[in-house]
């Protein structure tokens, strides 16, 4: 009876261990802000997600994207304020989102936040779909962004091919990005944003530039670096330690920029591995 006993135990545990250590896949949604407030370097034109072809994607998308049966969904909303996302997304839930929004927020510049953000929908919809009764929150904002200082580090170091190429850089950015915006689906263009080419684009920016910027005694280009860095690794953190060992299937939505990053995280972190978007909604 006690050796019995003894290998259901061993069992068991070896069971356990399995669970804890078999790798989740990791999907890294990465994205533009639906909702366009013009707070980011690259000023971007605005994308009616409202629209009926855009509506009729999201419902294909996130229709597939539930299909890969998430066990969770984090969102670029602040880890700190948990309870407001839980208690927007209940709302969602129960069908009496988008009312109570438009009672609260009578103004468009107030409630298109609320409306049309990615996080409502892409993600809520997504998880709906999928059953879930939480969209966990893991943005973090307590990082600096000094770009203005970097510019001037260039300055007084006269590094005037570096400041041409950074300008020239956003520009193009810019320009493609609004190009993209004007003639793709959005289907194609959250595609778009998820391709080798546009994560190797977006982490080149912070260490082919930046990096380099002032002096050899100024360090305001890798601070800047070491910032942005740091506010991704801090959001990554959050899902690590959020994520159950029971969890197969992990959707991370967030800005492309940051996804690039965490994309390096991932690929040296034993709990996940990475799933591509063109792989779930093909």
């Amino acid at each position: 009876m006690k050796n019995l006993l003894f290998l259901l135990g061993a069992l068991l545990l070896s069971l356990g261990a399995a669970a804890q250590t078999k790798p989740a896949e990791l999907l890294l949604l990465g994205t533009f802000h639906f909702h366009n407030p013009g707070a980011d370097i690259v000023k971007t034109k605005s994308f009616d997600v409202l629209a009926p072809k855009a509506q009729a994607d999201l419902e294909t998308m996130t229709g597939r994207l539930s299909q890969w049966r998430p066990d969770k969904v984090f969102v670029e909303w602040d880890w700190n304020n948990q309870a407001e996302l839980d208690a927007l997304y209940q709302l969602y839930l129960g069908g009496q989102y988008e009312q109570a929004i438009l009672a609260k927020y009578p103004k468009p510049g107030q409630r298109d936040f609320y409306l049309k953000n990615e996080i409502v929908q892409l993600a809520f919809r997504t998880a709906k779909k999928a059953g879930l009764q939480r969209v966990y929150a893991f943005d973090y904002t307590k990082t600096t962004f000094p770009f203005d200082s970097v510019q001037k580090a260039m300055q007084q170091a006269h590094q005037t091919a570096l400041m041409q190429r950074v300008g020239e850089t956003l520009k193009k950015v810019e320009a493609d990005h609004n190009q993209k915006l004007s003639t793709l689906t959005l289907t194609q263009l959250l595609l778009d944003f998820n391709t080798p080419q546009s994560n190797r684009e977006n982490k080149g920016v912070y260490l082919d530039m930046l990096n380099k910027a002032g002096s050899i005694g100024s360090f305001a280009g890798p601070w800047l670096v070491s910032e942005w860095y740091r506010r991704n690794l801090y959001m990554y953190s959050v899902v690590q330690k959020t994520v159950e060992p029971t969890d197969q299937h992990v959707l991370v939505l967030a800005g492309s920029a940051h996804t690039a990053m965490m994309r390096e995280f991932a690929q040296y972190d034993s709990r996940f591995r990475l799933k591509e978007l063109r792989d779930v909604v093909k």
